[in-house]
């Protein structure tokens, strides 16, 4: 069972009973990072919320869809013109680590049509190794992402899983799992059975490496709906846990921010929790360390949790501590919630990395 919010000496008891990955056999990894989560191409809208309400679409969150809502939603959007990307939360992480110079695996499944060679090519592009190298694609329809962004800049997304939604353990490569600094589960996976079964099998995997843990809550509605996925997923502890302020209010059925942070820290030795314009805070154990954000003109929060994921892992996988990571995560964030789309380009990274280089 997951830790609980009376558990207090519970996170003390796991860092003192249980070892961090050696150093000296991680500086000898292959990859910075394992990741398993679902593979979706991404196509952005810029919709009013009058439009939002009349396709019935949940503001600001994640549904998942069938192929039949699919096309009643395209059917409304005749008129739109949508960018087109390579997307998937965990997917996006391992991109934003390996733009930033980081080495990356990402285990997905696609299916063999050209939303799955265009998805296959953006990884490849972006320097990230992947299983989908290895072996022949799926029959069927590669899973999409209809995002829907209002004047507002919030994100409304209306998942089709497609193939993704068979991703199972065939996906894991035990070998480049061992040989990796940090195992990610994408909180996605926590509504597929199996996927949430391949991703414990590489989370036992990782285990017995010696390969630090690190998940994300994802969204509300997976809090809401596959709460015992995510239960599975944290089991008794993590290295690393990342969520919202939103996520981490559902998760702990709590407005009060001290009652929070002393429920969500216990379920991993370091939680990031993200509050938007306030930046984060670093939670490890009792001890909180506040991050600020960048001041931005917020156009569109697609992807903004899975760069700060992605720049945050980067960072603490080359030395950086904690702050330094979570400072270079809001730089990253804050500039990619700035743009319409979820990714940004190798140069603005580089660019962000040097100043957290200089900070």
């Amino acid at each position: 069972m997951p830790w609980g919010p009376d558990q207090a000496d519970t996170l003390q008891a796991f860092n003192a009973t249980t070892p961090l990955p050696n150093q000296e056999d991680s500086s000898m990894k292959t990859y910075d990072l394992y990741a398993i989560g679902n593979a979706l191409v991404d196509s952005e809208y810029e919709v009013s919320d009058t439009q939002l309400q009349a396709m019935g679409v949940d503001k600001r969150h994640m549904t998942l869809i069938d192929a039949a809502r699919r096309s009643e939603l395209l059917g409304h959007l005749t008129a739109s013109t949508a960018r087109r990307t390579g997307g998937g939360s965990a997917g996006n992480t391992v991109v934003a680590l390996a733009q930033l110079g980081g080495r990356a695996f990402y285990s997905c499944r696609v299916a063999d049509d050209e939303l799955g060679a265009f998805y296959t090519r953006d990884l490849i592009a972006n320097g990230v190794a992947t299983n989908l190298t290895r072996t022949l694609p799926a029959p069927g329809q590669t899973g999409s992402c209809m995002v829907m962004v209002t004047p507002d800049a919030e994100r409304s997304m209306s998942t089709f899983l497609g193939a993704t939604a068979e991703l199972d353990h065939t996906a894991l490569h035990e070998q480049d799992i061992a040989q990796s600094k940090i195992y990610y589960m994408e909180g996605y996976l926590a509504a597929s059975s199996t996927g949430l079964q391949a991703a414990l099998q590489g989370r036992q995997m990782a285990q017995d490496a010696g390969v630090a843990l690190a998940t994300t809550l994802s969204d509300v509605s997976m809090i809401n709906f596959c709460r015992p996925g995510l239960d599975a997923i944290i089991g008794q502890g993590l290295d690393y846990l990342f969520c919202n302020e939103e996520e981490a209010q559902v998760w702990c059925g709590s407005q009060d921010i001290e009652q929070i942070c002393h429920q969500i820290s216990q379920l991993a030795r370091t939680v990031c929790l993200t509050r938007g314009p306030q930046g984060c805070l670093v939670l490890e154990g009792k001890q909180q360390t506040a991050v600020p954000a960048v001041p931005v003109q917020a156009l569109d929060t697609n992807g903004a949790g899975d760069m700060f994921a992605g720049a945050f892992l980067y960072a603490v996988t080359h030395g950086e501590s904690h702050p330094q990571a979570a400072w270079l995560a809001n730089q990253a964030a804050g500039l990619v919630v700035s743009q319409y789309g979820n990714r940004l380009t190798p140069e603005i990274l580089g660019r962000i990395k040097g100043r957290a280089e200089a900070w």
